[in-house]
């Protein structure tokens, strides 16, 4: 069995997006592999949305977070009333991410030590998520409040490892 790691963007996608990481995770989990990802909005959420419906018992799914869930919830709630995401997002992706750790309490990778959600700890998730992946398929994805380089670093880091890596680009500034 290889570990596929899925990246991506949390800020934007569109239904095209979300077909095509629909379509590779069921691929990748109907052939018997599992994924690895990071627990974001956006293609994360897609991802392992779709790797639940093929695998509910979430053996070949691994999902690494850059706190507790506890810590991750907080902060998604804060980023919420903030404004920065709607409190709806926030909670999907809290019952999504405890939904997961009911189906399988090994499937989420909690890191117990970070205090602090912020970009250094959002990049050391991606590291994990690289280090536990055999190959690694990233959807970046250019809106106008990101670049994706969040998706950037991981592929990055992958290609660095001499993992294999294939990049889908999307660009949703064009109208």
């Amino acid at each position: 069995m290889k570990w596929v790691g899925i990246s991506g963007g949390w800020h934007r996608t569109n239904q095209k997006i979300e077909d095509d990481v629909r379509g590779i995770v069921r691929e990748i989990m109907e052939r018997g592999d599992g994924i690895v990802s990071g627990g974001a909005l956006g293609i994360d959420s897609i991802a392992l949305d779709e790797a639940m419906k093929c695998n509910p018992g979430a053996d070949r799914i691994k999902i690494f977070l850059p706190a507790t869930l506890d810590r991750y919830a907080k902060h998604y709630r804060k980023r919420a009333q903030e404004g920065v995401i709607t409190t709806g997002q926030a909670e999907d992706l809290i019952n999504q991410l405890t939904g997961l750790k009911g189906a399988s309490p090994k499937a989420l990778v909690e890191n117990l030590e970070n205090e602090v959600i912020d970009k250094e700890n959002y990049y050391k998730r991606n590291s994990n998520v690289v280090a536990a992946s055999d190959e690694l398929i990233a959807f970046r994805i250019k809106t106008e409040l990101s670049e994706g380089m969040g998706t950037h670093d991981t592929v990055k880091k992958a290609e660095e490892n001499g993992i294999p890596v294939k990049v889908y680009n999307y660009d949703l500034t064009e109208k």
